[in-house]
């Protein structure tokens, strides 16, 4: 048995020897391959936007006043004017209101629209004082209209003054609401060549 019992350890061994050795591994087999290409990126043009189509405005026409009168007519200055082309003033006063600056300014506006009238500006007073007196202050009265509208760029060739004092009221009531009425500067529009 010791030879039985040799071999079979001779052969263990072997076996387990030859379990313990490593095979080597097979080098894997290259194969060559064309290195990869850079992609090409086209950037495309982006497509265009179908125009816009804007409506146009709708423009809406001047509402036109049936009432209103014909522009450059005499009416349309007193309409221009604040509905009466008259400034007022303060008792035994011929420095201009600010309201009376508003108005004038409307005026010299209009005045300077059409070059083709002239306007007489006429002062009164009311029926209080003397007349002298209220012809006095009557031509100062115009005299401030005129200068304010030639500030304004009126020509004081197309403008004259004259003073009706208190001889021509507006107004026939003998209280203060007529007196302030008669206390005013009126400029009298006039076409060339009309007198």
């Amino acid at each position: 048995m010791t030879v039985i019992k040799k071999t079979f350890a001779m052969s263990a061994a072997v076996l387990v020897l030859a379990a313990c050795a490593t095979k080597p591994v097979p080098e894997p087999e290259v194969v060559e391959r064309p290195a990869p290409q850079p992609e090409i990126f086209v950037q495309q043009e982006p497509e265009p936007a179908p125009p816009q189509v804007i409506a146009p405005p709708t423009i809406q026409p001047p509402t036109i006043d049936p009432n209103a009168p014909i522009p450059g007519s005499v009416e349309d200055f007193a309409f221009q004017s604040g509905g009466e082309p008259r400034v007022f003033f303060g008792y035994d006063r011929y420095q201009l209101s600010n309201d009376a600056r508003d108005t004038l300014r409307r005026q010299a506006n209009w005045l300077n629209s059409y070059p083709e009238f002239t306007a007489i500006v006429e002062g009164h007073a009311d029926e209080r004082g003397t007349r002298e007196y209220n012809l006095a202050l009557g031509a100062r009265r115009a005299d401030s209209v005129k200068a304010f509208l030639v500030s304004q760029g009126v020509s004081p060739d197309r403008l004259t003054t004259v003073s009706y004092g208190k001889e021509r009221p507006i107004d026939g009531r003998s209280s203060e609401a007529g007196w302030s009425r008669n206390r005013n500067g009126f400029t009298n529009l006039r076409a060339f060549g009309q007198s």
